[in-house]
C-alpha cells in the first residue's frame, strides 16, 4: 500500500532502472479521477497486460474504446522496448478484481484462484502496463520489449520498497476470464525463446531487485562451430555441462539439435 507516484518519480525510478522512456502528451493531467470521482491510490501492485493489437499507443492514451474511456494504462510498452507514459492518474486497465488476489498482492504470497463472490475496482490501487503483443500466441514479444517489462516492473517495487510478489498479470486478478499476458518471448539475457508466464515474470524481477538499479543480466557469447562439434560435445566444452545442449539450442532457435554446420556461429549462455 503506497501513495502514487508523481510523474518526477516516475522519471527519476525508470531512468535509474535502465528504461528507454517517452511521455505521451499530457500524461501528467490525464486521468479518471475526476470523470469516476475516484481518485487513484493507495496503490498496492503492477499489473501486466498485452494489447491484443498493433499501433496501440494512441488508442491507450487518448482514444480508448467505445465501451472504454482512455487512458486504458499508465505505460505502453512497443515492441522496441520504449516505454511511454501515458497517465498519472486513474486509468481503466484492471477492471473488477477478486479481492483475495489483491490481498495476495498486499502481503506477497502466492496468488490464490480467484473468488469471483468479492470483488474490488482494480483501477483504484494496480498501475497498469498494456504490452504491444497480439496474445495469439504466435506474435513474439522481442528480447528488448521483455527486458524493459522486467526493468519497468523492478523500477516501481524498488521505488515502493516491494518486492517481486507485487507484480501480477490481469489473468491472476481479473473475474472476467482475462488470459493477458501471454505469448511467446524471442529471449532474455542468456536465456533462448520461452513463454511469457508470470511465475517467469516475477522471477526475473525477483533476480533484478537484487541487484543495484543499473544492472544489467548476463549476455551470450559467441562460438564458432567447429568439425565434430555437436550440441552436447559444445555444451560440455565450454559450459562444463553437456545436458545444457537445449539452452544452445533454444538460444539459437536451432529445432534440430544435430543441424550444425562448421563455420557457424552460435551464442552461448553464461557458465
Amino acid at each position: 500500500m503506497a501513495t502514487p507516484m508523481t510523474p518526477a518519480q516516475w522519471r527519476a525510478a525508470l531512468k535509474a532502472e535502465g528504461v528507454k522512456v517517452t511521455e505521451y502528451d499530457g500524461w501528467t493531467t490525464r486521468g479518471r479521477d475526476a470523470a469516476t470521482g475516484k481518485p487513484f491510490g493507495p496503490v498496492h501492485g503492477v499489473l501486466n497486460h498485452h494489447t491484443v493489437a498493433t499501433n496501440s499507443l494512441k488508442s491507450i492514451a487518448v482514444d480508448g474504446r467505445p465501451d472504454l474511456p482512455a487512458p486504458l494504462a499508465h505505460s505502453h510498452l512497443a515492441k522496441t522496448g520504449t516505454v511511454t507514459l501515458v497517465s498519472c492518474h486513474r486509468a481503466n486497465h484492471a477492471g473488477l478484481a477478486a479481492a483475495n488476489v489483491i490481498d495476495a498482492i498486499i502481503a506477497e504470497r502466492k496468488l490464490p484462484k480467484q473468488n469471483k463472490a468479492t470483488t474490488v475496482d482494480g483501477n483504484d490501487c494496480l498501475y497498469g502496463i498494456e504490452v504491444e503483443n497480439l496474445g495469439d500466441q504466435k506474435d513474439a514479444y522481442t528480447r528488448a520489449q521483455y527486458d524493459a517489462l522486467v526493468r519497468y516492473n523492478a523500477a516501481i517495487c524498488r521505488h515502493h520498497d516491494w518486492g517481486a510478489g507485487s507484480v501480477a498479470g490481469h489473468l491472476e486478478t481479473s473475474v472476467e476470464g482475462k488470459v493477458d499476458p501471454r505469448g511467446p518471448v524471442e529471449g532474455y539475457g542468456t536465456r533462448g525463446k520461452f513463454s511469457l508466464t508470470m511465475a517467469q515474470l516475477r522471477t526475473d524481477v525477483d533476480e533484478r531487485l537484487k541487484h543495484p538499479a543499473s544492472w544489467s543480466p548476463g549476455t551470450a557469447t559467441a562460438y564458432t562451430v567447429v568439425k565434430g562439434d555437436t550440441l552436447w560435445s559444445i555444451a560440455a566444452s565450454k559450459l562444463g555441462d553437456g545436458n545444457r545442449w537445449k539452452e544452445i539450442a533454444d538460444l539459437n532457435g536451432l529445432k534440430d539439435a544435430d543441424a550444425i554446420t562448421p563455420g557457424q556461429k552460435l551464442k552461448l549462455p553464461a557458465k
